[in-house]
């Protein structure tokens, strides 16, 4: 018996993979970006009494409407976004569910996909899973996105384009010429732009843009954000959509079928903290975080390591080839066994696995403690294998 074909060329995620190869020999996982710090008291403790207080059962299936409206709110409060809480916004399980949501509610079989590569190792499976086929677009590290290049990308068979700022792996925070680039092809194609904004408020240069608060793009734009890394919940999968009506009408019923419902009582938990934190904790959120960017970059460059500072997000995407000539999954098996630090293989994050060949992701969402351990074995690496 055969599986179905869209799945073949599906590998399981090398992420999650490396995370398992690090418990197995005790290295400093720096490989998934999952938070080793507590999420705050105020989330924890609302969470809690929502179950005490018997929210166990079903939510609305697009989401418990104190948080839905929590999250218009937010939007109207940070972007000038008005978004109806009733009509256009969707609770999801994680922005990882949200995204597969999307695409089928809006992708037919023969559609074409744009992602900008290096990407999120989701994005094209996604967009498989609709029996699309995604088109890549190179954004190469420290760059600029080349907007010619994008220009050619785009096609009468064009229905959707992800954009992902801040970026992960890339730490890239799209800046406002070229997410206008973007959204003028949209709309001269009538494409959808899909945008992963989940670490909307960690970034470092720049300012965050909605893509959906440009002009004319409203109608054209498909908001996807989360509280996992905003709050430091990433097991909670509380995911978020904005999209107009007859399009989030859509995307209900495939999240309905999908997976019903994100947790109860960790929406009710999830709107108590946005209505009782303020700017100022978003604000130190993002101080802390580029602290914890300086120290690693500072290490990575010091041990031999070439990178660019991330502009947002919590990776850095690291040039080993000064180091080793070793393919970058052998590269990263080397450093969870002899260096005691876990990474994610650069070939998880483009199309073709040669144009990831020399790079290794690191993830600095963890303790300074956590942080300086991994700058002291990078200080003292044994020479890898050439």
């Amino acid at each position: 018996m055969e599986t179905a074909k869209r799945t073949r060329t599906f590998t399981e995620s090398v992420i999650r993979g490396m995370t398992r190869l690090s418990d197995q020999y005790g290295a400093i996982n720096l490989a998934q970006g999952f938070p080793n710090f507590p999420a705050p008291d105020v989330l924890k403790e609302a969470a809690a009494k929502a179950i005490r207080d018997n929210i166990n059962q079903y939510a609305i299936t697009w989401g418990a409407k104190r948080l839905r409206d929590a999250v218009a709110k937010k939007y109207f409060d940070w972007y000038g976004m008005e978004v109806d809480p009733q009509t256009e916004l969707t609770i999801t399980c994680g922005a990882t569910e949200a995204m597969a949501a999307t695409l089928l509610a809006i992708v037919n079989p023969g559609d074409e996909v744009i992602v900008l590569e290096p990407f999120y190792e989701n994005y094209g499976p996604d967009a498989i899973l609709c029996d699309a086929r995604p088109i890549y677009v190179s954004m190469a590290p420290g760059e600029p996105l080349d907007l010619d290049r994008l220009a050619q990308a785009f096609s009468p068979r064009t229905r959707a384009i992800i954009v992902n700022t801040p970026g992960n792996p890339s730490g890239r925070v799209l800046n406002r010429t070229e997410l206008k680039a973007i959204g003028d092809l949209c709309l001269r194609f009538g494409a959808f732009a899909v945008t992963d904004e989940i670490y909307e408020h960690i970034y470092y240069e720049g300012e965050h843009i909605p893509l959906a608060t440009l002009p004319g793009m409203r109608d054209h734009t498909i908001t996807i954000s989360g509280a996992s890394k905003t709050f430091s919940i990433t097991g909670w999968r509380i995911g978020t959509i904005v999209a107009p009506a007859a399009i989030t009408n859509a995307i209900r019923k495939v999240h309905d079928f999908l997976t019903v419902g994100a947790p109860a009582p960790l929406q009710e938990g999830l709107a108590v903290a946005m209505e009782q934190l303020g700017r100022s904790y978003y604000e130190q959120l993002a101080g802390e975080y580029r602290a914890r960017r300086d120290l690693l970059v500072g290490a990575l460059r010091e041990s031999g390591f070439y990178c660019e500072a991330p502009q947002g997000a919590y990776y850095i995407l690291a040039d080993f080839s000064a180091l080793s000539q070793l393919p970058s999954d052998q590269f990263a098996e080397w450093l969870v066994k002899e260096g005691g630090i876990a990474t994610v293989p650069g070939t998880s994050f483009f199309s073709r696995p040669e144009l990831g060949h020399r790079y290794t992701r690191f993830a600095f969402c963890k303790t300074d403690d956590m942080l300086r351990k991994a700058a002291e074995r990078l200080s003292s690496l044994p020479k890898a294998a050439r």
